[in-house]
């Protein structure tokens, strides 16, 4: 039995109980400590998603292995409860619970560290109306991940704010791809007329990478000007091997690779979209798909009987 440490409803219930200090009106309290429970619930909330798919997932190994032990069942123990990072649950978040985004929560993460730990007067200074937004598009992917509903994080009676709260968060991601989008095409067109102030026009000679490096891309139009752009990814979302008969006797083994997006960069406009939000919400593909090399994908014993 898996210690209660690393269960994942017992740390869905705490993130209950931390949420509700963020949204207790019974006790009124300032938006900094609003936001301080807010964001341990967070944290709380991806430890639970991670853990209900293996506990394995959010303890940090010791040398002698005892907390993964524990955590894995194998092994009952009290001692020192050890998790992994912040910054690596959500990490991990990311890749296996699209579109959470790793540097909105850990943006978050840093503004209780700088609050709780630092000389910081306040949590943050994003207006709250503009803060909650983006920690509820975090949380709901997060509460989703556990096959809950925002209901049951939060009841019925205060399911209307958070609806409230993602439904802004979705028109200012719209704004905002609507906002670069225009900004890509306003720049080619200064930059084809001549009309560059003289810094911009600098930058423009002399354009840096603006693709993410990721391993898999693939070629994209681009929204904003039409020319060929660069969609990329991490990881791998499936993989199937396909055999490519080249005659009775030989074929070709071919490995198809389902990528989910995670960056666009068009070198024409110098259009950028960072997250996985605004590649969907421009229209673009959230995945894509690209050939692999099938031997780096098989068994670490394969061939060592």
């Amino acid at each position: 039995m898996t210690s209660s440490e690393y269960d994942d409803e017992a740390l869905w219930f705490k993130a209950k109980l931390f949420v509700n200090h963020a949204m207790d009106d019974d006790e009124p309290r300032a938006f900094d400590e609003r936001a301080l429970w807010a964001s341990l619930a967070l944290e709380l909330l991806a430890k639970a998603a991670l853990s209900r798919v293996s506990p394995l997932l959010i303890a940090s190994p010791t040398e002698d292995g005892g907390n993964l032990l524990i955590a894995s069942g194998l092994i009952e123990g009290e001692g020192k409860f050890t998790s992994v990072k912040a910054h690596t649950l959500y990490s991990r978040c990311q890749k296996a619970f699209r579109p959470f985004s790793e540097r909105d929560a850990q943006q978050i993460t840093w503004a209780r560290n700088s609050y709780l730990h630092g000389g910081s007067p306040t949590f943050t200074s994003i207006p709250p109306d503009a803060w909650w937004p983006r920690f509820w598009a975090q949380a709901a992917i997060l509460v989703n991940a556990q096959d809950k509903s925002l209901d049951d994080l939060v009841g019925s009676d205060r399911l209307p704010i958070t609806e409230k709260y993602l439904a802004q968060n979705k028109k200012n991601i719209e704004h905002r791809v609507e906002m670069l989008i225009e900004r890509g095409r306003q720049r080619l067109a200064q930059f084809r007329a001549g009309s560059l102030p003289a810094r911009l026009a600098r930058e423009w000679a002399n354009p840096a990478d603006l693709s993410f490096g990721w391993e898999y891309r693939t070629d994209q139009a681009c929204p904003a000007c039409g020319s060929s752009g660069v969609l990329e990814g991490a990881d791998a979302e499936s993989r199937e091997v396909k055999y490519d008969e080249l005659d009775e006797h030989y074929y070709d083994v071919l490995l198809e690779l389902t990528i989910p997006a995670d960056h666009f960069s068009c070198e024409t406009c110098r259009l950028v979209f960072d997250t996985p939000e605004l590649i969907e919400a421009a229209g673009l593909p959230a995945t894509f798909v690209t050939e692999g090399d099938f031997r780096d994908y098989e068994d670490d014993d394969y061939g060592n009987d």
